[in-house]
């Protein structure tokens, strides 16, 4: 009979670096989503900013540029499914809004993901 292991109760340690970015992440697609989706247009100018700032940010910290092809596959997805989304009656508006927003997050992601490739790939450059 396999004797059981002993486990051993982890210690709280601090968030880590990568666990970070990946709130951030979430809390920016969210911002991006609803935002578009209800059509919130007080801080028009600055919340753009903002998020293009954080998504290129997370681009560059949490995303590993060597997965570039799959995730371009997943944003391009995206683009083609949210332009189909308003065929849903009472809730399409919405629906695409929020897809809308999430794929606009994206952008500034992918670009960043785009340029760490090539500057790991020809450079050598390491984050």
């Amino acid at each position: 009979m396999p004797t059981k292991k002993a486990t051993t109760a982890k210690a709280s340690a601090p968030a880590s670096s990568n666990e970070t970015w990946k709130w951030v992440y979430v809390i920016g697609v969210l911002v991006a989503s609803l935002a578009t989706a209800f059509q919130f247009k007080a801080a028009d100018p600055y919340l753009g900013w903002i998020l293009m700032v954080v998504g290129v940010l997370v681009g560059i910290f949490y995303f590993d540029s060597g997965d570039l092809m799959n995730f371009g596959i997943r944003y391009l997805t995206l683009f083609a499914a949210k332009a189909g989304l308003d065929a849903v009656p009472a809730v399409g508006p919405f629906i695409t809004g929020f897809f809308t927003g999430f794929f606009n997050f994206l952008g500034p992601v992918v670009l960043a993901m785009v340029v760490m490739f090539f500057l790991k790939k020809y450079f050598g450059v390491t984050r």
